[in-house]
């Protein structure tokens, strides 16, 4: 590749770069000065054809043309639709659907469309999946608290479990998302189990923060009757120290009559919410 430079433009492969709006400016004022098209190309820092298209170009009033579009309206409206259906799918996958709908385009093209529509390519988000029991039980848990104060909410514990993937490279498939849709039920990537994962316990409020307790076995009323011992109740003592709290634990199956019983004895000092 052979590269022309001045202090004006610039000149790729033999063939003249647009001119700037300072070079069209040079070229229109020494030309009305009666230079010659060789001494305004020096001057203005570009080739003489350059300067011989742009001074026909405006005696003739002729415009620059653009390429046309090799897509219309209705081909972009549906590979919108396309995209928020499958935003799973790479690029590739969705340049396949979209062709095969009868629109003639590359797959640069189909990039180049989803990328002007407002679509970036981003991880998704992973949430828990939820039946519609839980997902109205989480609803009315939080209308029901929606007017505390924040003197109510720093009293609230929170608790639960989560399980980390440790395997290398399993991401899974990126999303196809707007900006301000990372929360979107179609953008987001459902968990369900991981292999090779650590499960982790922790204890977190606005007051602070408890330790992570690695489980090494399956959660069962023994080892989380553990956890409740050695963990939260020192976390509690902490961060709260003889001040009422609220331990605010999500609901697991086969734990909640353990968790209640556990807790009988320290009602004084606390609220239970499962």
């Amino acid at each position: 590749m052979v590269f022309q430079t001045s202090s004006v433009g610039y000149t790729i492969m033999g063939k003249t770069a647009d001119l700037t709006a300072v070079q069209k400016t040079t070229i229109d004022n020494l030309h009305k000065e009666g230079k010659t098209q060789k001494v305004i190309a020096k001057e203005a820092g570009c080739l003489q054809s350059s300067v011989s298209k742009h001074i026909n170009r405006e005696a003739k009033g002729r415009k620059r043309c653009c390429r046309k579009k090799c897509t219309r309206n209705r081909d972009n409206r549906t590979l919108e639709r396309i995209v928020k259906q499958n935003p799973l799918k790479n690029v590739g996958e969705i340049h396949n659907v979209w062709t095969a709908a009868g629109v003639s385009a590359s797959r640069t093209t189909t990039h180049r469309h989803m990328q002007d529509m407002g679509f970036s390519c981003r991880i998704p988000c992973v949430k828990s999946l939820l039946n519609k029991r839980q997902s109205q039980k989480h609803l009315a848990l939080s209308k029901d608290k929606k007017d505390w104060t924040a003197a109510e909410q720093s009293k609230v514990m929170f608790s639960d479990e989560s399980k980390f993937c440790i395997s290398f490279g399993n991401l899974g498939p990126r999303v196809w998302r707007k900006r301000g849709e990372a929360q979107n039920p179609r953008c987001l990537k459902s968990s369900v189990k991981f292999p090779l994962s650590v499960m982790v316990w922790g204890a977190m409020s606005s007051a602070g923060v408890g330790p992570l307790c690695f489980l090494r076995s399956k959660v069962n009323e023994a080892v989380f009757q553990e956890v409740l011992e050695n963990f939260m109740l020192p976390a509690a003592d902490q961060i709260y120290g003889d001040a009422d709290f609220i331990f605010q634990k999500l609901p697991v199956p086969g734990l909640r009559t353990m968790v209640s019983q556990f807790f009988i004895g320290q009602q004084t000092r606390l609220t239970l919410t499962l």
